[in-house]
């Protein structure tokens, strides 16, 4: 991360938004820190039930520094509406992270506290740190890691909605977290994918893969990016830019599955947007 930046004269004017998941999932962390927030500070407290209402509140947030109470896809949510109205380098953002354990993942890797209590004293007391951002030529941002992956084998069913979406992601999660079973013989799934690094090419369409990652370092201005060419084997490359194609394939931006797209570039910013996080963190 980079140097840290003392807090402005305006943080203790605060817009608490709250996810309407996190008021379901656990109600008595989200008082907590609500408690501790207002105890602390001048806080507005904007209670959105929907994605439309929670955009609409921090578009109108004024010079108020907002502070999401919710899962990663809440912070991804707020990220990703600032950075499409350009105002993601006005100031710094703070997340107070409640719901379920898997949907926290991004949250303690980026080192936001854990407890209610610690993560609402941090966007109180903490410190600015910058942190450098992915964004695809489409607009899309990633705070955390980009993977793509094999696509998994069609299940024969049809789904639509919300279930098809949510068994697409984890069905890509799995092709690259989830070893094969003791005795399988089954050759690993791949990809045909072209992939080049600031204009090198790195891997063409002659050789399968069965995976691409790629991770933003935090601060450094360079993304790690990492080819699967077999199960325990990669290929890792430092890059600004990294564009990726090939047949259509599906990818995963921190939480979120997007495509098919047939090619894509992600190109990091660096110290594009701030997070609040704990004076001692580094």
């Amino acid at each position: 991360m980079s140097a840290a930046e003392p807090p402005g004269d305006g943080d203790h004017q605060l817009l608490v938004l709250i996810d309407p998941v996190a008021r379901r999932t656990d109600g008595e962390s989200v008082r907590i820190a609500k408690d501790v927030l207002s105890a602390g500070s001048h806080a507005k407290i904007c209670l959105p039930d929907t994605p439309e209402e929670f955009v609409r509140a921090l578009s109108r947030r004024g010079g108020r520094r907002p502070v999401v109470v919710g899962d990663d896809r809440s912070l991804l949510r707020a990220v990703a509406h600032l950075h499409r109205e350009r105002e993601l380098s006005e100031g710094a953002l703070a997340l107070v992270p409640v719901g379920a354990a898997p949907a926290l993942e991004l949250a303690h890797a980026l080192g936001v506290p854990r407890g209610a209590v610690a993560a609402a004293r941090s966007a109180l007391d903490g410190t600015v740190r910058r942190l450098d951002l992915l964004v695809d030529d489409s607009d899309g941002v990633v705070l955390g890691t980009l993977r793509i992956p094999a696509p998994p084998p069609s299940s024969g069913t049809s789904h639509t909605g919300v279930t098809a979406v949510w068994d697409t992601c984890r069905s890509l999660v799995a092709s690259l977290v989830r070893p094969a079973p003791a005795g399988a013989h089954t050759p690993p799934r791949t990809h045909r994918l072209r992939v080049e690094a600031d204009g090198v090419l790195l891997n063409d369409l002659d050789r399968p893969v069965t995976g691409v990652s790629v991770t933003a370092q935090g601060d450094g201005g360079l993304a790690d990016v990492v080819i699967h060419t077999a199960p325990g084997r990669t290929e890792s490359r430092e890059a600004k830019a990294v564009t990726v194609s090939g047949a259509d394939f599906r990818y995963l931006a921190d939480i979120n599955v997007t495509g098919p797209v047939r090619t894509r570039t992600w190109t990091v910013r660096a110290g594009a947007w701030s997070l609040i996080l704990p004076a001692s963190a580094e």
